[in-house]
């Protein structure tokens, strides 16, 4: 067995398999945390919660004007890097081949063009939120390890899928065998570790900050709190 035979046999299996029973025991634990009743009366005039949650979810996707321009370019740049990921992972053709593979679902690809421009731009943003993160004196104090090893394993994927592109899609996938094995492997492995390390480190907010937002949101409404 070579590394890429491994990288898209064992390797991807126990990934995925780490991926899936990792988040959904986390979700789990999330949900079976006991709730202490609020037994002060709702104010007048109070939503349902699941309005309130929904509102506070929605009002959470852009800063409020009291936080300043600073607030306002990590929300932008955010809104770049999840874009453009999510266009280079699903848009991309030997992406979408891939996915076929594994679950049967396709769909039609976005030109290179378009993929080359989100994947540029989302290593920029990349940078530009590490940069923010290490200069910035708060955000540099609130920190730690899980930050800075989530950002290497989100960067690397699409460092090494990079590396990749010295053909245009076409032509990669009208290949009866892989030409760059080896790039090849390492750039499943990377996606591999960053599918490990997705359950237990902060990329679980991809999931968990509905359930955080959505608490906060009943809270404040019970409390009649804007």
């Amino acid at each position: 067995m070579d590394l890429l035979e491994f990288a898209r046999g064992p390797a991807l299996t126990l990934a995925l398999v780490v991926f899936v029973s990792g988040t959904l025991w986390r979700l789990f634990c999330v949900l079976r945390r006991p709730r202490m009743p609020d037994l002060s009366p709702p104010r007048e005039g109070a939503p349902p919660k699941w309005l309130a949650a929904l509102r506070a979810i929605g009002r959470g996707m852009w800063p409020r004007k009291a936080f300043g321009q600073s607030v306002l370019l990590i929300s932008l740049n955010g809104y770049v890097f999840h874009i453009g990921l999510a266009l280079v992972f699903f848009g991309y053709a030997p992406h979408i081949a891939f996915i076929r593979r594994l679950t049967g679902l396709s769909w039609p690809a976005l030109p290179d063009g378009v993929m080359y421009l989100a994947a540029g731009a989302t290593i920029l943003s990349l940078l530009l939120a590490l940069w923010l993160r290490l200069t910035d004196p708060v955000r540099k104090m609130i920190s730690n390890a899980d930050d800075m090893i989530t950002w290497t394993l989100t960067f690397l994927p699409i460092l090494t899928g990079m590396a990749l592109l010295s053909e245009p899609s076409a032509v990669i996938l009208a290949h009866d065998h892989v030409i760059y094995p080896g790039p090849l492997a390492v750039h499943l492995l990377t996606l591999e570790l960053l599918l490990i390390w997705f359950p237990f480190g902060k990329l679980m907010h991809a999931f968990l900050f509905a359930f955080s937002r959505g608490a906060t949101g009943i809270r404040f409404s019970h409390r009649g709190v804007e």
